[in-house]
């Protein structure tokens, strides 16, 4: 249910607009700018399925009122707005507050300081940093004489462009009586991708007096900031292609809010426009979890670790197959030197553990899961329980492999059903279900598909394998282009020759089992003293391919060299093939 109710505060008139049953858990949601209480309207109306909702148009925008002075738009007075519609729809009562832009901006001050504070029990903030904190940051960066921390000014400097011209005496305002309004929706829709933003009759008025907001409190905050902690869990989602407010901004905060949650988003500024449905999800499940006392496992995952903060992956859980040894266990612990969080996948379900143990070791969390990666009823399960309690995962590695030698002729239905059951079905199920994850989530993300240099180098001796990565890095070409309108990234990673162990478990088809011992004795022996990379190797290259997104990453002189002849030279390659490599 709906309800619209007027509210006063001294000479202002506050419209207050309630969604839901007054008896149940209240959430008050402040708008920013140049918006009124309507750009809560998706998350409210979800929200109010379980909750009773409270938005209101604060003071020049909406059905509120605009008052003259440049002084009435001070943060203090809009905190105190903010108390006078809680002690009208709510009186008394503690509540979850929600704030956007700078609806956000101005929530800060209840948050953390004044009579609301004490009946705050939560906080979810986006795109709109604390002023005091931010000019504390300005003044660190500022001071600070690394490269990186000027480039972090620099780049928010650049970004804030618009509060300048907001200062500006006549242009803004102008702007806005002089089509900017009429205009505004096709900017969501074009800039936002705010799908059929909804025109407001208001949005004129909304942003000629809004301006004001910026020249009453930039200045004095920017440039004398007090201390503002926060007692109350705070959730933090941040847009990762906001276009004004930079994920820089938000590097400090957990020296300003000891119970920090963050949960970033690949999305432009106005989220509650373009996705209502998850910043809904979002709030309602930290409300439920400071109401139980009990986090989700996902938001669990999210806190914010101030140890962990700095390194190139803080806060991505990566998917690792293969994680029980070789490549997959060199990988898990580079990734968590870098700061992600590991889920071990191996069907050895003793070694995963046993890289998981390795992983907490570093600082990291890790869970260990024994899974048939050619199983996909098994993977299905496996991305469930990586969403559900886990929030869903930022990298997939797709490592998991088996070798298998033999001519076409020679390998048997069940060689054949064996070995791409593991090296192709497993890469299609964990791309499929984890990269459909990463869509949903509207995270971004990377995956990377471990093929070898034998997808350009082909053999008489090496048909099975060789077929099955030739089609691995077809299908990550296939699918990079497929992702790359989600922000997601898909690499393929071929190393040469690498000592990992796999030539003890090669299967050569056609031979007896003592045959195939002796075989495996031979290669393995022979891997240990070609192999010019080492795991390690290959786990730095997987690294880079996260943190840079190439096509292709090729490891060691031979994947260089098949790669060559391959594109140059294919009738070497062919000559090539015909010699019976195996040992």
């Amino acid at each position: 249910m709906k309800r619209t109710t007027p509210v006063t505060n001294g000479s202002v008139r506050l419209n207050v607009v309630t969604y839901g049953d007054a008896r149940k858990v209240p959430i008050v949601l402040v708008h920013g700018y140049p918006d009124n209480h309507t750009v809560w309207q998706g998350v409210a109306e979800r929200l109010a399925r379980k909750h009773f909702v409270v938005t209101y148009d604060v003071r020049g925008a909406g059905e509120s009122t605009a008052p003259d002075k440049q002084s009435d738009y001070r943060i203090s007075l809009l905190a105190s707005d903010l108390q006078a519609v809680v002690d009208a729809t709510i009186p008394g009562q503690a509540f979850h507050l929600a704030g956007h832009d700078w609806g956000s901006i101005q929530s800060w001050e209840s948050v953390t300081v004044g009579p609301l504070k004490e009946r705050i029990l939560s906080y979810t903030t986006i795109s709109g940093p604390c002023l005091d904190h931010m000019g504390y940051w300005l003044r660190n960066k500022t001071l600070n004489l690394s490269p990186t921390a000027k480039a972090k000014l620099i780049r928010q400097v650049i970004s804030s462009w618009y509060v300048g011209f907001f200062h500006l005496p006549i242009l803004a305002p102008s702007a806005w009586q002089n089509g900017l309004g009429k205009l505004w929706p096709q900017y969501l829709k074009h800039r936002e991708q705010v799908t059929d933003p909804e025109f407001n009759p208001s949005q004129s008025k909304d942003g000629k007096y809004g301006v004001q907001l910026y020249r009453a409190n930039f200045r004095n905050k920017l440039f004398n900031p007090e201390a503002r902690p926060a007692d109350c869990p705070v959730q933090l989602i941040v847009p990762t292609r906001d276009n004004y407010v930079g994920t820089q901004l938000f590097d400090e905060l957990h020296e300003w809010v000891p119970e920090l949650y963050r949960r970033d988003i690949n999305a432009n500024h106005w989220v509650p426009l373009s996705h209502p449905d998850q910043i809904a999800n979002w709030i309602g499940e930290f409300v439920a979890g400071v109401e139980t006392g009990t986090m989700s496992p996902a938001l669990q995952h999210a806190r914010v670790r101030p140890q962990r903060l700095g390194l190139p992956l803080t806060g991505k859980t990566a998917v690792i197959t293969g994680a029980g040894s070789g490549f997959g266990r060199a990988t898990s612990l580079k990734f968590a030197q870098a700061g992600a969080d590991i889920v071990c996948v191996d069907i050895n379900e003793e070694a995963a553990e046993q890289t998981a143990e390795q992983v907490r070791q570093l600082g990291a969390s890790a869970w260990a899961s024994k899974v048939d990666v050619g199983s996909a009823s098994a993977m299905q399960k496996l991305a469930r329980w990586v969403g559900k309690e886990l929030g869903g995962a930022d990298i997939l590695v797709n490592n998991a492999g088996i070798g298998m030698a033999g001519g076409v002729l020679e390998t048997s239905t069940a060689d054949w059903d064996r070995i791409l059951k593991v090296n192709l079905w497993g890469v299609i199920h964990g791309s499929r279900l984890f990269g459909q994850q990463m869509v949903d989530a509207h995270r971004g993300g990377h995956i990377i598909n471990v093929a070898s240099a034998a997808s350009f180098a082909p053999n008489r001796k090496l048909a099975a394998y060789s077929t099955t990565k030739a089609a691995v890095y077809m299908l990550s070409e296939c699918l990079r282009a497929e992702m790359a309108e989600y922000d997601i990234g898909v690499s393929t990673v071929c190393p040469g020759f690498v000592a990992t162990g796999i030539a003890k478990n090669t299967v050569y088809a056609g031979l007896s089992a003592d045959e195939q011992e002796q075989m495996r004795a031979k290669a393995d022996a022979l891997y240990q003293r070609a192999s010019l990379v080492t795991p390690d190797d290959v786990a730095d290259r997987i690294l880079d391919a996260v943190l840079n997104n190439p096509a292709l990453s090729l490891v060691g002189p031979e994947a260089r060299a098949t790669r060559f002849f391959s594109r140059f030279a294919p009738s070497v390659s062919r000559l090539v093939a015909r010699l019976d490599i195996t040992p």
